[in-house]
């Protein structure tokens, strides 16, 4: 366990090597949950800011979800989290012409309608916060068929997850942050090279 400040990292987010690879699991984790995607707060404001830019990437069956539930519910286990689609897709997705599933606030963002691109929880998966009353616990939760074609392109392009996920941990936690787990990641590769040579 890496410990920057009040953030509690899990090894794994250092050591496993993630990239990926939408061609393969078409953006399933978009619709492969038992609720939407976790808001925190403030972003349920930012929704309703921009829902009426992010509408048009929607799809009629989103749309009519939206309009339905609202913007956003209350899910027991979860907290706060976006509507789906039967159970299933985020009702803020759409899919492309390959059939990979696309965020419509992430497209809004992309095409300069809005200056959020989308929920943290979203941007950095398969990286989950949990929050108890003293900590933010930072672990490395990919789905285990879902993800195994990231895991396999992470492992072939040596990218460690870390630093696949720097954008959205710097957008969560800071550059300051980064570069501690950064230095962190490099202390705890020395530290497990000597044990291997000393085996």
């Amino acid at each position: 366990m890496i410990a920057i400040d009040n953030v509690l990292v899990s090894d794994l987010v250092v050591e496993e090597q993630f990239v990926c690879d939408l061609l393969k699991c078409k953006g399933g984790c978009c619709e492969d949950g038992d609720a939407g995607a976790p808001l925190e707060k403030e972003e349920m404001a930012r929704l309703k800011e921009v829902f009426e830019q992010v509408k048009p990437y929607l799809t009629a069956e989103g749309i009519r979800e939206i309009e339905r539930k609202g913007l956003y519910g209350y899910d027991r286990e979860f907290g706060w989290v976006t509507p789906t689609i039967g159970a299933k897709m985020c009702a803020y997705g759409f899919r492309d012409a390959r059939g990979i599933i696309k965020c419509g606030i992430e497209q809004a963002y992309y095409d300069g309608k809005t200056e959020w691109k989308k929920p943290i929880s979203c941007h950095l998966y398969p990286i989950r916060i949990k929050r108890t009353k003293t900590h933010e616990m930072v672990n490395y939760e990919p789905r285990e068929t879902l993800c195994q074609p990231a895991c396999a392109l992470g492992q072939r392009s040596k990218v460690p997850a870390y630093r696949f996920l720097k954008e959205a941990l710097i957008r969560k936690f800071g550059e300051t942050f980064y570069a501690a787990l950064e230095k962190a990641a490099g202390m705890l590769k020395k530290d497990n090279s000597k044990t291997a040579s000393a085996r």
